[in-house]
This record gives C-alpha cells, structure tokens and sequence, in this order.
C-alpha cells in the first residue's frame, strides 16, 4: 500500500514529540464524512503533526485502478466500493495511520466492521449549504455523484441517506474553522494533552 510518509522538515507544523512512540503502535486515525468536509486537508496536517503515514483512501484508488469518474463510467459504481472495500481490509491488518476516506466509505457496514478493532473514526461534518458552497466553488474536482443539473439538491439528498452511517461517530464540526483548530481539536479528543493550540482564525476549509 502506498501511503504518504510525513517528517520533520523546515517550514512544517511541529511534530507532537509525547505521541511519535505510542501512536505508531496505536489505533490508526480514520478521518470519514461527506465530500468537502476537508478529510484530506486534515488527514494530511493531523499525520504531519504526529508523524505518521498519511492515507488517502480515493487517491490509493486512482493510484492503482485510475481516475474515480473513469471507474464510475466504465466500470459503475460497485466497482469502486470494491476497490474501498479491498483497502478497508488493508488498512485494519495494520496500524498508525492517518487516513481520510471517500465520502461513501463508512455507508458499506463491511468497511467498518473491518476497522472496528484497529481504527478510531471521527466524522467531519458542516452545514449542507456549506458543503453546497464548497463543493460548487471546487471546480478542479470531478464529482461523479453529483453529476446532473441540481449538484446542491444531490448534496442534501445524500446527505440525508447517510445521515444515519455518518451519526455512528464522534462528529468534529468544520464550518468556519481552520484546519489547523480541527485537527487541535482531534488531538484533544485522542488525548494528546500538549495539542499546539491553534491562535489562526485565517484559512478556514
């Protein structure tokens, strides 16, 4: 599987020192929720503070089968929750990652019983307009869900189908917050007590 290794290099945010040891050997760190929550802008900050392997699971996807709106054109969409599901069982034969799932991931009850024992699993979550927004002003991602002439309307009614997957788990609230206070936030929640406060009201997700 390949994974994004993360190190201390200048002009990084500063590994927490108290966690390298422990969260190796720890439960790995699945980050879930819908599309434009900001899963991989965390994911990726949350393993450079820790110093862990940064998994994106709809990268390694494409990183071995190719494009995700390919996949759902030729191949159709229980193709690609295939592939998730293959990767779901990789990820819970190891340990110490960070991974940022797709947006449907958690949906499939085989995925997460998979990572029950291995993994701890927050849901990122705003407000449907806010995805609405991001999403819309997103114009480098091609998003085979929302494909048709109401993309805002497909939003709230995936929303509402999976609301119930999504409220299985600890909700972290993005809407108007930096990523840098999300991920203050989860380091709290994991337990992480010298968690760098973050004083940045700029750059919100």
């Amino acid at each position: 599987m390949s994974a994004v290794t993360t190190a201390d290099q200048p002009g990084t945010e500063p590994r927490d020192p108290a966690c390298d040891a422990a969260t190796r050997s720890g439960p790995t760190v699945v980050l879930t929720g819908f599309m434009g929550t900001g899963k991989s802008t965390v994911g990726a900050l949350l393993a450079e503070r820790i110093g862990l392997e940064f998994l994106d699971t709809d990268a390694e996807i494409e990183r071995r089968h190719g494009p995700i709106p390919a996949i759902f054109a030729e191949q159709g969409e229980a193709t690609f929750r295939a592939h998730e599901r293959e990767l779901a069982h990789e990820i819970a034969a190891r340990r110490g990652l960070v991974v940022a799932t797709g947006g449907g991931f958690v949906v499939d009850a085989r995925n997460v019983a998979a990572l029950a024992d291995s993994a701890r699993i927050f849901c990122l979550v705003a407000d449907a307009d806010e995805i609405v927004r991001r999403v819309t002003a997103d114009t480098t991602a091609v998003r085979p869900l929302l494909a048709g002439d109401d993309p805002a309307g497909r939003v709230r009614e995936l929303l509402a189908e999976r609301r119930a997957a999504y409220g299985a788990f600890e909700q972290i609230l993005t809407d108007g917050r930096p990523p840098e206070a999300i991920v203050d936030d989860i380091l709290v929640r994991l337990g992480r007590r010298n968690a760098r406060p973050t004083s940045d009201p700029d750059g919100t997700i």
